[in-house]
Parts: structure tokens; sequence; C-alpha cells
């Protein structure tokens, strides 16, 4: 039976909450913004100026906004309490990625969605992106995949929020690797058996700002290195994955991506850079509307978080730490 799908909430109107606004509001026609919840009532005249009603506990708003589907553009440390009041309103969620801080929490978001079911889908928007997608074109070409390598590039950020743990849950391993762990299953097919880990500070001060993992996947059949650094000038977001029958390199932002065969290269066709948040919200409603699992279910961003939390581990003790089980 197909599900009505027409009014949007948002929990959260920071920098990336206010581009799920824009998009509903520019490019999704189908879709209206009709709530969003922040706790900052003096912004409120930005959220009415997108033509939404704006609460101040997102509680209330899940209870009594009459929401067809609501997104969460928060910390994950907020997610479990988030998670309990859609579920105890019935209203299906779209939940930014990471999926949760912690596998602890996972667990509880489980729970909470065990005994009150709710559609759930993680935006792990990287997913979206149009590189991504070639080169998941491509796999077939290439063969078993026996070594990858996912490194991400950029700035220092300016958000304050992100070097306090007890809002953000952790730093570069969480916000910006999850995105790598994600990747690796998704483009090797194999899960993660265990890490090593070596992190660092050169802005932050109170979680780390780069990392450097290694992952091995598939019982032996596979090893990957994730990478991510924010300290530096230039982005980049380079992927390599190293098959039997050739190798696929590509850059995530820079948009381009090649086959190498023995010593051959062929650049592969890449679309025109996709805007990827719609896409993942797109995504989001057409499972509802058409009342079939979610492209993303929470179990696939908790398995990456289980990557996450081994990563932390294997900083702390210096030795190699198996990955727990996701799902």
């Amino acid at each position: 039976m197909a599900r009505r799908v027409e009014r949007i909430g948002l929990i959260g109107f920071g920098k990336h909450g206010q581009r799920y606004a824009r998009h509903i509001a520019q490019d999704l026609p189908d879709l209206r913004l009709a709530a969003v919840a922040r706790r900052d009532a003096a912004q409120f005249a930005a959220v009415r100026g997108a033509g939404a009603e704006p609460y101040d506990d997102y509680r209330v708003m899940l209870a009594g906004a009459g929401l067809d589907a609501v997104v969460a553009v928060v910390p994950p440390t907020l997610h479990r309490d988030i998670v309990a009041a859609a579920a105890a309103a019935g209203v299906p969620l779209l939940l930014e990625k990471p999926a949760a801080p912690t596998l602890a929490d996972g667990a509880a978001l489980r729970a909470t969605l065990r005994a009150q079911p709710l559609p759930v889908m993680v935006a792990h928007t990287l997913r979206y992106n149009s590189v991504v997608r070639a080169l998941c074109g491509a796999l077939p070409r290439i063969g078993a995949v026996r070594s990858l390598t996912f490194t991400q590039r950029f700035e220092p950020s300016p958000l304050d929020w992100l070097d306090d743990p007890a809002r953000s849950g952790g730093g570069m391993i969480l916000h910006t690797g999850v995105h790598g762990f994600d990747l690796l299953r998704l483009l090797s097919g194999l899960e993660a058996d265990t890490v090593t880990c070596q992190l660092g500070a050169v802005h932050t001060r109170r979680t780390e700002d780069h990392f450097v993992a290694t992952v091995a996947l598939g019982g032996g059949a596979a090893l990957a290195t994730v990478s991510c650094c924010r300290a530096v000038g230039g982005r980049n977001g380079t992927i390599e994955i190293a098959g039997e029958r050739g190798t696929l390199l590509a850059d995530h932002v820079l948009g381009r991506a090649s086959l190498v065969i023995g010593t051959q290269a062929e650049t592969l066709p890449v679309a025109a850079p996709a805007a990827t948040v719609r896409d993942v919200l797109r995504a989001f409603v057409d499972a509802l509307r058409a009342d079939v699992p979610m492209p993303i279910p929470l179990d696939e961003g908790l398995r990456a978080v289980a990557l996450v939390e081994a990563c932390y581990a294997a900083a702390r003790s210096g030795q190699v730490v198996p990955v727990e089980c996701g799902a």
C-alpha cells in the first residue's frame, strides 16, 4: 500500500540542515518543509523564512505537526532520544550519519525499533556521489577485490562542537572516517575483520583531526587503508580499488575515475556532480512511498560505526583489534 509522503520535518537547522531545507524548496516540488525544530529561538525568523513552522522541542513537533517524515541533522549523541521520539510518534526518520556515536547507542536504537518498528534510513550521502556510482558500475570489470584505499583531506573545521566529545561523540574517525568504512563494505562486498589505527591532533584539542587505519576484510580476502585529515589546505577524496583483473582509481572530490589494466589507463565516464543530500532524501521518500526496505537501513549504518569503535580501541591499545558485528 502506497504511503503518503509530503510534509517533511527537520530536526536541526545548522549548515547541513539548511542544505536539506534548500533542496526541499528548490529541487523536490512534491515535498514541503512543514516544520523545523531547533533550540535557538532567536533563529526562528530564518525557519519561518523557509516557509516552515518553528518548534523549540522536536518531541512536540513530532507529536503535533502532522508530519509524514522527519530528517535529523544533529550530532549523533542526540540520535538515541530522537529515534525514541520518532518511534513513539510513528514518524519515519532519515538519520544523518554517523548512525550512532557507539555500538552501545546503536544497540539502544535497535531495542527501541524492535519495540516500536519504524522505517529508518541512514544518510550516508557519499554513496550517492557521481564518482562512487561510476565505480560501483565498473566493479565487475576488475574481478575479486584484493586491496582498497580511501583518503579524505580538507581544511580545519570552524565548527566548535566537533572538538567537544560530549556533543560530537568523537572526532575525525567518527565523522569523516565513517564514510570510508561504509564505502569499504559497499565497494568490496566484504565485511571487516580487524583494524589497526593511529590518530593525531593538529588543530583540535579534545578529539583527533587526522588518522590512519588499516582494515582486514573477508577473512583475509582483502586489505584496506582509510586515512583522513582535517588540517590541510587542499581537498581530495582518493579511492583505489584493486581487483584480480584491474584497478579502479578515482577522486570523489575532483570528479574523476579511471580503470587501469596492466599499464593501460582508461578514463571512465562520470556524471555531473550530484546533489547528494537531494538524492539521499529522494531515495528515502521513494522507499517510503513504495513501502519497500530502506536503501541504507540502520544496520548498514551501524556496521560502519563498528569499524569506528574498533579504530578507537586500536588507537588506545596499539594492538590489532577485532571488529564487532554491527548488526
